[in-house]
């Protein structure tokens, strides 16, 4: 087994905005979607082998839940994020783990992370 998709929810009439968010600041591809299901509104894009997909749909209140982007420098989305005026908030530090979390425009969390080496030998350097 191996994930295919992931959906979350963007409010009607907002998906250009989400193309600005997903595409314009983050650099995932749109997808185009299946002509059986263009008619529902949304938009899908590829990040990686996975492909992430907003159903049209009223947000509720703001979660913990979220999905988790793992990339090449935090600190290179992290400026990005800020210059285009989303917000982020630190997460609790993991051994090897480079992380934050921010909030797409409709509520959805992000967590961005970092894999790095991490050993004691670096510590003591």
């Amino acid at each position: 087994m191996r994930l295919h998709h992931v959906q979350v929810t963007v409010p009607a009439g907002r998906e250009d905005e989400a193309r600005r968010f997903y595409s314009g600041v983050l650099g995932l591809p749109e997808i185009t979607k299946p002509s059986e299901l263009a008619g529902r509104g949304g938009v899908w894009f590829r990040l990686g082998e996975v492909q992430l997909h907003f159903g049209v749909e009223a947000t509720g209140p703001l979660s913990r839940r979220h999905i988790a982007v793992q990339v090449d420098d935090t600190e290179v989305l992290r400026e990005a994020l800020q210059g285009a005026g989303y917000p982020h908030e630190e997460a609790v530090p993991l051994d090897g783990m480079r992380r934050f979390y921010c909030r797409d425009p409709f509520g959805n969390r992000l967590e961005i992370l970092e894999e790095y080496a991490h050993t004691v030998e670096a510590e003591s350097a």
